[in-house]
């Protein structure tokens, strides 16, 4: 689903504004199997987005390496504009329970999870990226698509990834 607009007259100039700034979003949540982004505002689903996930995605984040995206409930923590892959935005895996049992076996769980657009300069190819799983276990969209994500997503929004 692309941005919409809404156009603002104002001392002779045309601006566009996105018209989902005041949509509120309450949840984000993720189906695996679907390779589907939600974004949810008081019970009805905002937008939906296409998404890629790690190179080995069935079954939740067990260590690094494994090239699965984790499954379970999240935070949204932190946000880079800087990131090597246009945005990113922090997902709080792993939590103490994960962190437990990566030590009892004896492996590291991992981190540094995120939603995240295309490899910087890669975004005009991102639609061709998104046909498969290539990530290291983040969550993919395209860059217009992380863009909207970046705008309506506030920091602490709980994030729920399904199966």
């Amino acid at each position: 689903m692309r941005s919409r607009h809404l156009f603002v007259i104002c001392a002779g100039f045309v601006a566009t504004a996105p018209a989902f700034a005041s949509e509120r979003v309450d949840l984000v949540r993720v189906d695996k199997s679907e390779r589907r982004l939600e974004l949810i505002g008081d019970g009805k689903i905002l937008r939906t987005y296409g998404i890629a996930l790690g190179g080995d995605p069935i079954g939740h984040k067990h260590r690094e390496g494994d090239q699965r995206t984790p499954e379970g409930r999240y935070l949204l923590d932190w946000r880079n504009p800087d990131s090597i892959a246009r945005k990113s935005i922090h997902i709080s895996y792993p939590n103490t329970v994960e962190m437990a049992a990566a030590k009892a076996a004896g492996v590291d769980p991992g981190g540094m999870i995120m939603i995240h657009g295309q490899p910087n300069g890669y975004g005009w190819w991102g639609w061709l990226l998104q046909l498969v799983d290539w990530t290291d276990g983040c969550i993919a969209v395209t860059d217009s698509d992380m863009d909207e994500i970046w705008t309506m997503v506030a920091d602490g929004t709980p994030i729920e990834i399904e199966p």
